[in-house]
């Protein structure tokens, strides 16, 4: 809905910018060109993401999202470091607008944005691609309401320079936005952590979660996609018995604190960690599951002169 309301408005757009001179109305025009793109981007990501996971990609298609919303920011940044070029050029170059039609141009343009703007806003303010999409509608939302004031000051008064000015402030505040969300999500495909996890402060809360637990380490933090952290971590307990109320106290733990609904706990007798120590010096208990409630089949098998005992 939002791209066809955007598709429309954009050919109006592009006509009037050209017909009326402003530099202001073809920035927006081009904003809702990219608009479109980012759009029509943004949707074809939803409908791969939605596709369940296969030999090839085990955790399907999710991070198609994350793609897109990167991809878009990226394109947003380069529009607008164009737009302030050639506003620079027209500040030293005034070029003659015509105000009357730049305005109602403009005032469509506003009605158009505010529209796709209704339209998607808090559909889901914690996915990146509707946030990336959501950002190339309010740039042109912006740009609008600036068509509208050179517009209107033109009119007025005859100064052709408050149209660059006006859109040089525009792709400055939309720069900010842009560049957080490619950083954001550059963060998220280069497997960073979640930025609202502190490492030091989940390991002194696991330590108190259950008394079977003497120590955690190699705690290991990704993303999917915001709404889907994963972790990987080493759980030591002093006993074998003990390791499955372990892993049940550390799973409930991370996903009723945390929202972390996939993990994968290694679970260690003593505090020599197998993956440290040399091929059969020590005993591995590795306990595998997806959430506190997952039924298990345990097998024991020898490796290398050592018991290891597996739980799946």
């Amino acid at each position: 809905m939002a791209l066809a309301v955007i598709v429309v408005f954009m050919v109006i757009e592009v006509v009037g910018g050209l017909l009326s001179g402003s530099l202001a109305l073809l920035a927006d025009a081009t904003h809702m060109l990219t608009d479109a793109l980012a759009l029509g981007l943004a949707a074809s990501a939803q409908f791969f993401a939605a596709r369940p996971p296969d030999k090839r990609l085990h955790f399907g298609y999710n991070r198609a999202q994350v793609l897109a919303a990167f991809v878009n920011g990226v394109l947003l940044a380069i529009l607008l470091v164009w737009i302030v070029f050639e506003a620079v050029h027209r500040f030293f170059s005034p070029v003659e607008v015509e105000a009357q039609l730049m305005l109602w141009v403009a005032v469509a343009g506003l009605i158009a944005n505010g529209i796709a703007f209704f339209i998607l806003h808090r559909r889901d303010e914690h996915n990146l691609n509707m946030r990336g999409a959501l950002l190339h509608v309010i740039s042109d939302l912006l740009g609008s309401v600036a068509a509208i004031i050179a517009a209107l000051v033109i009119a007025a008064t005859g100064w052709m320079a408050i149209d660059p000015i006006l859109s040089v402030g525009v792709a400055f505040l939309i720069g900010v936005s842009a560049l957080r969300l490619v950083r954001e999500t550059g963060h998220i495909l280069l497997e960073g952590a979640p930025e609202n996890i502190d490492l030091a402060e989940l390991e002194a809360e696991l330590l108190k979660s259950g008394p079977q637990i003497k120590s955690v380490h190699s705690i290991q933090i990704s993303q999917i996609t915001p709404e889907q952290p994963r972790l990987t971590m080493h759980v030591c307990v002093g006993d074998a018995r003990d390791a499955a109320g372990a892993l049940a106290e550390v799973k409930a733990f991370l996903e009723e604190r945390y929202g972390i609904h996939y993990s994968t706990i290694q679970v260690e007798i003593g505090e020599e960690c197998p993956d440290a120590a040399s091929p059969g010096a020590a005993a591995s208990f590795e306990v595998h599951g997806h959430g506190p409630s997952c039924r298990s089949n345990v097998e024991i098998k020898p490796q290398g002169g050592a018991a290891a005992f597996v739980t799946d």
